[in-house]
């Protein structure tokens, strides 16, 4: 069974790895991503390792940060963005304080996310706002997944991380058919070296099974895509600036969120 303390060691391990990976490229702006990445990976773990609370508490964190940067992204108002960060926030809570009642959480949050251009009489914009409330609920609410999960979504969240990262590098070597119009520097032969990357570190951390296998090969490849197809409507390039190396915060969980969205059809 994958617990948080089995996983720590890798995750200490692989962090100083690449640590000198990084310091011997002289690279300034992986230098910059890995100080990120160092500060980023204990707390997280640590969070993690204190259980379904510290879950909790790093998926409501992360989902309302991920709704600021989304809210941006689609022009959404700053009561639509309230609204859509309470109803994240609030599917997360539900998973963790009273799980038996997580169907409901989407279900009154959609109506809440509705109920403000309702309330507004917004005949111009409300379409467009309401659409964009429900597309951030579906997609940032599979957060709340984090909590049951617990070690499995760390797990996860590191292979999803490591099949990036791989399919970065492999991109710029292995060249071949571009894999969408979405975007266009990304190759299929760079995706299946992420997807066999991603599945290896599984492997290690004593996570693999048949719906995290798909999550990771399938459902992060994919959750990447589609942020992507957003950055590209809202003719942005990232989602946001302040995270040193990485832009914002969606730019790194959006193959989580795909992978996450897949394991909870899966299982």
């Amino acid at each position: 069974m994958t617990t948080v303390a089995s996983l720590a060691p890798f995750l200490g391990g692989a962090l100083a790895l690449s640590g000198v990976a990084v310091a011997v490229s002289r690279r300034r702006e992986l230098m910059v991503r890995w100080c990120a990445w160092a500060v980023g990976v204990p707390l997280v773990t640590a969070a993690f390792w204190w259980g379904e609370p510290g879950a909790a508490a790093v998926a409501v964190v992360v989902g309302v940060i991920a709704v600021l940067e989304f809210g941006g992204l689609m022009l959404l108002g700053r009561v639509d963005r309230a609204v859509l960060a309470a109803a994240v926030a609030s599917v997360v809570l539900t998973a963790w304080l009273a799980p038996g009642e997580v169907l409901r959480a989407p279900a009154v949050g959609a109506l809440a996310v509705a109920a403000v251009p309702l309330a507004a009489g917004d005949a111009e914009q409300g379409v467009r706002r309401l659409g964009a409330g429900l597309l951030g609920l579906a997609w940032l609410g599979v957060l709340a997944a984090l909590v049951p999960l617990g070690a499995t979504g760390l797990a996860l969240f590191v292979a999803v991380s490591v099949a990036d990262i791989t399919a970065y590098f492999a991109g710029r070597r292995l060249g071949g058919p571009r894999l969408s119009p979405l975007s266009p520097a990304k190759r299929w032969s760079a995706t299946l070296a992420g997807a066999a990357a991603g599945l290896g570190v599984l492997a290690v951390l004593s996570a693999p099974t048949w719906p995290t296998a798909v999550a990771v090969a399938v459902g992060g490849p994919a959750g990447d895509l589609l942020e992507s197809m957003i950055k590209r409507g809202a003719r942005v390039k990232d989602a946001g600036h302040w995270l040193p190396g990485s832009g914002g915060l969606l730019d790194r969980i959006d193959s989580l969120l795909g992978a996450l969205a897949v394991l909870l059809v899966l299982s």
